[in-house]
C-alpha cells in the first residue's frame, strides 16, 4: 500500500492523499506537479520516472490512513 506521503520533497507543498497532483517514482519519494515538471519527471534521489500518483478516497483514511510525516526538505 503507498505512504500517500503529505508533501512535496522539494518545495513542501500539501499533497493531500485524496487530491491529484502529486508525483511519485518507484521508492515513492513524493513531488508536486510543479517540481515534476521542473526536475523533467526525473525523481532526483534516485533517477526514477516520476509518474501521477494515484489518490485514496477520503472514506478510506480512517481504515487506511494516509502518512503524516512530512519529508520536504527543511
Amino acid at each position: 500500500m503507498l505512504d500517500m506521503r503529505p508533501d512535496c520533497e522539494r518545495c513542501g507543498t500539501d499533497l493531500p492523499a485524496q487530491d491529484p497532483g502529486a508525483f511519485i517514482c518507484s521508492f515513492e519519494c513524493t513531488f508536486c506537479a510543479d517540481c515534476a515538471n521542473e526536475l523533467d519527471d526525473l525523481c532526483p534521489n534516485c533517477g526514477g520516472e516520476l509518474m501521477d500518483r494515484p489518490t485514496r478516497a477520503r472514506k478510506l483514511h480512517e481504515k487506511f490512513p494516509p502518512a503524516t510525516k512530512r519529508k520536504a526538505a527543511a
